[in-house]
């Protein structure tokens, strides 16, 4: 029962952790203009994404334009990009597994090795993925904050903590919880699954010797 009620809690950190995934590599607002010292033009925000940067004028009209070459953005911004897809594409399989895990669960008596494996694949991929995820959002926050309180840079140059990185980062923390519930799930169900079924099923064979029971123990 308690296992049945962490995997389904699981799924349902790890969906919305794939959701906020999803939402925050597509999301602009990674970098967001900062209004200190001379730069006061509050009617108008730079919004800087991994595809693409944005302007906002008084919050009612926004203009977008995609990045313009590939290789001419710097080696940070690609790798980033690198991390933060290969995050997206991981959710989406560790989402699934997660699923089959659930289902499964309510069929031990037809295979209960098979259940414990969807059960720890599921956690593993949901804690790669978290991970996966606050590298490249941590990694430019860093830079973000870096850069703030470095006086070299010009005021206009600086920027603060963008929407999306706090999507990233509750993100990734939904995902490594919902990681660390299937692989705890399955220390209390894997190997009893694996191991008790075959050594109940010996011992209550009619006629089986003493010494073939305790050689399951």
């Amino acid at each position: 029962m308690a296992c049945c009620v962490l995997q389904i809690a699981g799924l349902i950190l790890g969906g919305a952790g794939m959701v906020g995934t999803l939402a925050a590599t597509a999301m602009p607002q990674w970098r967001v203009s900062a209004y200190v010292e001379g730069n006061i033009v509050v009617f108008e925000s730079i919004w800087e994404g991994l595809w693409m940067d944005c302007i906002s004028q008084l919050g009612l009209r926004l203009q977008c334009k995609f990045y313009d070459s590939l290789l001419a953005l710097p080696p940070p911004l690609e790798a980033l990009r690198a991390l933060m897809c290969l995050a997206a594409a991981l959710a989406v399989p560790a989402f699934l597994l997660a699923i089959t895990g659930v289902k499964y669960s309510q069929r031990r008596t037809e295979g209960p090795g098979a259940v414990s494996t969807f059960v720890l694949a599921a956690g593993m991929a949901f804690l790669l993925t978290g991970t996966l995820v606050l590298v490249p959002v941590s990694w430019a926050g860093g830079s973000v904050i870096r850069d703030f309180y470095d006086p070299e840079v010009p005021a206009p140059l600086k920027r603060e903590l963008g929407a999306a990185l706090y999507v990233g980062w509750a993100s990734g923390a939904l995902l490594l919880a919902a990681g660390a519930m299937y692989c705890l799930c399955w220390c209390w169900a894997g190997p009893a699954a694996g191991h008790s079924y075959p050594r109940l099923a010996r011992a209550a064979r009619p006629g089986a010797p003493a010494l073939a029971v305790h050689a399951y123990v």
